[in-house]
């Protein structure tokens, strides 16, 4: 892997809306099965971002590649490599899990689909709930219908938007499982936008902080600790939230 092509590349990427800029000339690129977490608080242009890789938002200048092609002029090359999982987006709630699950399914041109929702409920423990209409479910049922939804095609590419928001410890833990055993299997790479540190700390090997659009650290949970003199995550991102110098770096 180490001498393989960047999955997902972004260069200068900037984003001006009006006069905000949104994303002020960010530059990273992630590995081929690497999971890497995006932290930020909110306006520092995570879901921009996110959006320009998807090939959703235009950038207004800098560049986007993902698995070799350029966002947004040759998405179609790779839309059906990627996905995207938010707890945030509902899916028609009057249709049951099976129907989603089929809609998008055929959206992605996924061969043998019914064997592959059989096969993915059974992994997720959805099979009970397949013939339940989908609003009918509890927070976390959804959830995982959701993230049903976004590994329906078996992505090279996933991005994930805050997957454990609002789940109890139990769940949250149950979905990070699923997520680590999905990256193995199929080598995926992974940009998690998240603000549980928690989970950030287990999942990722590396972290990328944004504040007001662009990059203000960028390393491995362990690298950070140390530049930073803390025990966790969440302290070093209130360190970088609130303009506090690197700890350990300002004492030498």
């Amino acid at each position: 892997m180490a001498n393989s092509p960047p999955a997902l590349e972004v260069q200068r990427l900037t984003k001006v809306y009006k006069t905000a800029r949104a994303v002020d000339g960010i530059d990273f690129a992630l590995s081929p099965g690497s999971i890497t977490g995006l932290l930020g608080g909110n306006g520092a242009g995570k879901t921009t971002t996110i959006a320009m890789i998807m090939g959703l938002v235009t950038p207004t200048s800098g560049s986007v590649r993902v698995l070799g092609a350029e966002m947004p002029r040759q998405r179609y090359r790779v839309l059906h490599r990627m996905n995207f999982e938010s707890p945030y987006v509902d899916m028609p709630m009057r249709l049951t899990v099976r129907q989603n699950l089929k809609v998008f399914g055929m959206i992605y041109g996924v061969p043998d689909l019914n064997e592959r929702i059989g096969e993915i409920a059974a992994q997720l423990d959805l099979v009970d709930l397949l013939d339940r209409p989908t609003g009918k479910l509890s927070a976390g049922q959804k959830t995982r219908v959701s993230l049903a939804k976004a590994l329906i095609n078996r992505p090279d590419i996933l991005l994930l938007d805050e997957p454990t928001a609002s789940l109890d410890p139990d769940t949250a833990d149950w979905v990070r499982g699923r997520l680590e055993d999905y990256r193995r299997e199929y080598s995926a790479t992974v940009l998690l936008a998240s603000h549980n540190m928690v989970e950030v700390e287990r999942l990722c090997d590396r972290v990328i902080i944004m504040k007001r659009g662009r990059i203000e650290d960028d390393a491995s949970p362990a690298v950070l600790l140390t530049r930073y003199g803390r025990h966790t995550l969440e302290e070093v991102f209130l360190d970088v939230a609130r303009g506090r110098a690197h700890v350990q770096e300002a004492a030498q």
